[in-house]
């Protein structure tokens, strides 16, 4: 909570007649009229600002909780002194109504009365939490993703929230990062639509105050960090980085995202914060981006413990230089930046550019007209957490669910069967949520077992294991008697969602031996055992599924977890969700991605494996394939057709395909469209996703989904600089209900 001011009533009115004096004056200045264009504005304000004025807008400091270590460049200024002095442009971690406007009323004294931007990091879900964002990928629905970042981002402004840091366009293979579940998955379309989405319903066209600003993050190809560890060296050539990780932030930045953050890692030997490439050459030159760059938590500073820069002044020269403009908790720029003005290392031309930026976001914001325009203690009141988010947060919770076995069809369950419920996570809500959860409240969320309750009362539990994942001869004792008396037993196993996020990298994605036992003494009762797997990662499910008769990869799924959960189980929704990362059958296969390249020597299968890419320890084969599912029903897919086998670079291609609805129950099919590009001047995949369509089909029912590929668009790539480049040759295209199910047909580019 920000720190409240210790003044009597008399000094209370001097300060407001005094400041609506100052307000006064400063609506007869040009950068206070509406009526005026926004670059219009901007330039007037910037010729009244000093040097050190415009280096408080590039400042943002912590004003709260700590998301981060503490800055080892501590600035001894009292924080309030700085508000009042123009010192500060932004504060992250200030939250709520009352704490919000209490510091921007300590900004608005400042000189100038320029207001305050507040960030927070509002990643899946404000007050209302929805599933962390990897399972919520899973839905393969970007409408209903869209909707929901609505909602985090209309309880966030409620408030008093500016700018989020979401959406996370990394794109990794490596379930052993602990960011994994902050993003989009493996594949790069898919990554960019999703997105895409996300950045829509964050800021809308932000002219309301339901609406706050995006930040594009972690630039660049920070899931790619070496052996999945936080803060990690990232080594990747250009064309890799050009054609699987940048477009992610692209489509993020083409859909309006206001601001990008640097990443941590270093790219070509360079932090990305000092990186001019990545930055002025890639960012703002070639993608024309006319937001503004914000600093990862002290990464300007970090410039120097990289053995980038020497010292302070150095690491805000060489970060402000590549093109980096606010710095978040470092305070070197607004240290060291007017100095260097002074000095000539630094154009007062490029200063202005970036303070520029900053304030265009102000004024689109409103915050000129009226810098409390989100604080609204009414809305804080009636707006967040009410039943009409979490309805919204429930669906969201169920779509995401990916069912990955279900044998003889033992789900969904009658409401007649004695169930045994067993596992630790089953009962527990705060492990139930992850490292990133904004305002969640853990005590209204809803455990699995509060969920199965209102669907059955005959449920016995028992912990199995203890909250470390490991068990003992009594616990497993007392699962065994509960699983006996039952006809059905859930078994509820994983990882608690606090090791997911940042600082959360993991070397053991293995169910823990506590867990496997219980499992184990468990199937050795003889009765079905349906396995929830909670976890914000994939996991090694390979010594599990054996064990299990049905399994439900059910993530950590927010407020309405145990909700979501129990509906899947009882049928009244039935499972839709798709895998967007890669499930491994053991951590040695790590990384392991659907879309990789071929070696010269490929494994053929049914051929002599010896001398060709391989482990002798392991098959190659995933466990369970990108954008893998299963539902309560069955769906077939019609032989596809194309349009025509070759095509010219200004001729579509029309894939069609029939699906049907075999089963008894209604339902929701991901239908995929990969393709393959046999021979180009830089090898390609040997699949890649292009399209895909979420349809809703009743028992019975069948339906023509229609692709169109477009040439310039689906058939390119790029080169190392970042130019598209388009070569005739043989292509396939893939249709199916995942990467490795799927019916090819080849064509022609001429």
């Amino acid at each position: 909570m920000y720190p409240k001011l210790t003044i009597n009533k008399i000094a209370v009115v001097v300060i407001l007649t005094s400041l609506c004096s100052s307000l006064f004056a400063q609506q007869k200045l040009p950068y206070h009229n509406k009526n005026l264009p926004i670059a219009t504005r901007v330039k007037d304000l910037l010729s009244r600002m000093t040097v050190q004025e415009k280096a408080g807008q590039l400042n943002q400091l912590n004003g709260g909780a700590f998301t981060g270590p503490a800055s080892q460049n501590t600035d001894q200024l009292n924080k309030t002194q700085q508000l009042k002095d123009g010192r500060v442009g932004s504060l992250l971690n200030v939250i709520g109504v009352a704490d919000t406007r209490q510091a921007q009323q300590q900004a608005m004294q400042s000189r100038l009365g320029i207001p305050l931007l507040f960030g927070y990091d509002v990643i899946h879900g404000y007050k209302t939490i929805f599933p962390v964002p990897l399972a919520e990928a899973c839905t393969w629905d970007v409408k209903g993703i869209e909707s929901n970042s609505q909602v985090a981002a209309a309880e966030a402004a409620a408030g008093g929230i500016h700018w989020t840091f979401a959406p996370m366009c990394d794109i990794t293979n490596d379930p052993r990062w602990g960011r994994i579940m902050e993003g989009v998955g493996e594949d790069t379309y898919y990554g960019g639509v999703i997105s895409a989405a996300r950045v829509r319903g964050l800021q809308g066209n932000l002219t309301t105050n339901k609406n706050i600003m995006a930040c594009v993050k972690h630039f660049a190809a920070y899931g790619l960090v070496e052996a999945g560890k936080e803060y990690n060296f990232v080594d990747v050539g250009r064309t890799q980085l050009w054609n699987k990780y940048l477009p992610v932030y692209k489509a993020a930045v083409d859909a309006g995202a206001a601001t990008v953050m640097n990443s941590f890692n270093l790219l070509d030997g360079v932090p990305a914060s000092a990186n001019k490439y990545l930055v002025n050459d890639v960012l703002k030159n070639q993608w024309k981006f006319k937001g503004f760059v914000v600093s990862d938590w002290g990464s300007f500073y970090e410039t120097i413990t990289h053995g980038y820069a020497a010292d302070s002044a150095d690491a805000a020269l060489k970060c402000f230089a590549a093109g980096s403009m606010m710095d978040m908790e470092s305070k070197v720029t607004v240290n060291y930046l007017p100095s260097l003005v002074a000095s000539g290392k630094v154009k007062i031309s490029e200063v202005d550019d970036a303070v520029g930026r900053i304030l265009t976001q102000k004024f689109r914001l409103g915050l000129f007209e009226n810098p409390y325009k989100y604080q609204d203690e009414q809305r804080e009141k009636s707006e967040i957490f009410t039943p009409e988010n979490r309805a919204i947060a429930l669906q969201a919770a169920q779509k995401s669910i990916v069912l990955l076995k279900n044998e003889n069809n033992i789900l969904p369950l009658k409401t007649t069967q004695k169930v045994a419920l067993i596992g630790y996570y089953a009962k527990s809500k705060n492990d139930m949520f992850d490292f990133w959860v904004a305002q969640g409240d853990t005590t209204q969320a809803v455990s699995v077992l509060d969920g199965l309750k209102k669907y059955n009362d005959n449920i016995t539990y028992t912990d199995g294991y203890l909250p470390n994942n490991t068990t003992n001869a009594e616990l497993i004792q007392q699962a065994v008697i509960n699983a006996q008396t039952a006809d059905v037993v859930i078994l509820n196993i994983g990882i608690s969602g606090k090791q997911a996020g940042e600082d959360r990298a993991l070397t053991n994605l293995n169910i823990s031996d506590g867990q496997l036992q219980l499992l184990q003494a468990l199937q050795a009762t003889g009765k079905p055992i349906i396995v929830l797997v909670s976890s914000a990662r994939p996991l090694i499910l390979t010594k599990v599924v054996p064990l299990a008769s049905a399994i439900l990869q059910t993530w950590i799924l927010g407020t309405e977890h145990g909700n979501a959960v129990a509906n899947t189980l009882y049928g009244s929704s039935n499972p839709s969700g798709k895998t967007v990362i890669t499930f491994p059958r053991s951590i040695g296969q790590i990384p392991l991605y659907y879309n990789h390249t071929n070696s010269g020597r490929p494994l053929i299968p049914g051929t002599d494996p010896t001398w060709h890419n391989r482990y002798i320890d392991e098959v190659n084969e995933p466990l369970y394939p990108f954008g893998y599912g299963l539902s309560y029903t069955t769906y077939t897919y019609s032989k596809p057709t194309i349009s025509a086998i070759s095509i010219t670079p200004n001729q579509n291609l029309t894939v069609t395909v029939k699906i049907t609805n075999t089963g008894t129950v209604a339902g929701n099919e991901v239908v995929q469209l990969y393709i393959r590009d046999y021979t180009a001047s830089i090898v390609r995949p040997i699949i890649e996703l292009k399209a895909f369509d979420n349809i809703y089909l009743k028992a019975g029912e069948s339906k023509v989904v229609s692709f169109t590929l477009v040439p310039k668009r689906d058939l390119s790539f790029y080169d190392a600089t970042g130019k598209p480049v388009l070569e005739p040759g043989k292509f396939s295209v893939y249709v199916g209900a995942n990467s490795a199910n799927n019916q090819q047909l080849d064509f022609m580019l001429k």
